[in-house]
């Protein structure tokens, strides 16, 4: 029997699609958003495919699931997919959440900035959207505590040699290095050797230990971030990819990557708090990022980093699946 009919809403911030799930998907029951995320990759991942993969989605498609949310101060609660399961936090995701929330009267809409609450499996996000003349605009996110969970980790990258590493956190666990250890530049590079360096990076780094307190469905390396190398606050814009995941690539400087960023440049004193930088991704498109505050996580210090940009529309789609249609969902992968 074929699953019923899906309606989403779709978007992009940055160039990086949002596919959010308005209608059609079934309850997800646990007492937890993460208990919820693990109730839908264990029973429910059959719709994550349908939607993500070919041939209604993509390798690069990215998703968000509407949960009903289980803590105090949040508006809307929800769980984010891709092509290779749920992460915990997403950045771009968030900001087109706060636009649509508000457009579609889940939040009340105030003039010149509305406020609400967004929880995700990493915990709950603050999100401020403008609002002008009954039009919504830019959005921005105040993020989890952000942190570097191992500083300067010397990994060997088959193909690559000895390299080092750093993992921060910023809602989800990333590697970052310089592209310029693997003789590459995240401008001119072809993308296909990028994501082989960081890929690499990632395989090779999984071995590390990580551990961030809340819960152990957290204690995961989430994909690498090859950056410019230039950590240094500077007015210019600094460029990264990030490629998640199974080899996902981020088309937008990526919100949870941007916070982990700016949580390893105010660890080395490269970032003052209040200090606003620009991060730009492979496709051109920016993000502002800025430690707003120090906070801690567990014993480790760790910072809040407000994180801005903005999403568009792109349309809306209904989904279905044949009886007798006898394509599985499927990915040409790369």
């Amino acid at each position: 029997m074929s699953p019923p009919a899906i309606r989403t809403v779709e978007m992009h911030t940055g160039g990086e699609p949002v596919r959010i799930v308005v209608d059609g998907y079934p309850p997800i029951p646990g007492a937890t958003i993460l208990a919820k995320r693990r109730h839908a990759a264990a029973h429910l991942d059959h719709l994550r495919r349908l939607l993500i993969f070919e041939p209604r989605g993509h390798f690069d498609m990215y998703g968000v699931i509407p949960v009903e949310p289980d803590i105090s101060g949040a508006d809307l609660a929800v769980l984010f997919m891709h092509n290779e399961g749920y992460s915990t936090m997403c950045g771009h995701a968030t900001l087109a959440l706060g636009r649509w929330a508000v457009d579609s009267g889940i939040v009340p809409a105030v003039e010149p900035v509305t406020t609400l609450g967004i929880q995700v499996p990493a915990g709950l996000i603050r999100v401020a959207v403008d609002v002008a003349d009954g039009v919504t605009g830019d959005s921005r996110f105040e993020s989890v505590p952000a942190f570097v969970a191992a500083p300067a980790v010397p990994l060997t990258v088959p193909g690559h040699g000895p390299i080092s590493v750093d993992v921060a956190y910023g809602g989800a666990f990333y590697a970052i290095a310089p592209a310029g250890e693997f003789g590459l530049d995240v401008h001119t590079s072809p993308i296909h050797h990028l994501v082989d360096a960081a890929a690499a990076v990632t395989r090779a780094a999984a071995e590390i230990p990580l551990h961030h307190g809340d819960d152990p469905d957290l204690d995961f390396l989430y994909g690498t971030i090859l950056t410019d190398g230039a950590d240094e606050w500077s007015a210019e814009p600094t460029a990264n990819i990030c490629v998640f995941a199974d080899r996902e690539v981020d088309r937008s400087p990526t919100g949870s990557g941007v916070t982990a960023r700016i949580a390893l440049q105010h660890a080395r004193g490269q970032i003052g708090l209040g200090a606003e930088r620009v991060f730009e991704s492979v496709t051109g498109s920016r993000f502002t990022g800025r430690a707003v505050r120090e906070t801690t996580s567990g014993e480790l210090p760790a910072v809040i980093v407000e994180v801005g940009g903005r999403a568009y529309y792109t349309g809306e789609a209904t989904f279905i699946a044949e009886d007798d249609d006898p394509t599985a969902p499927f990915l040409l992968r790369r």
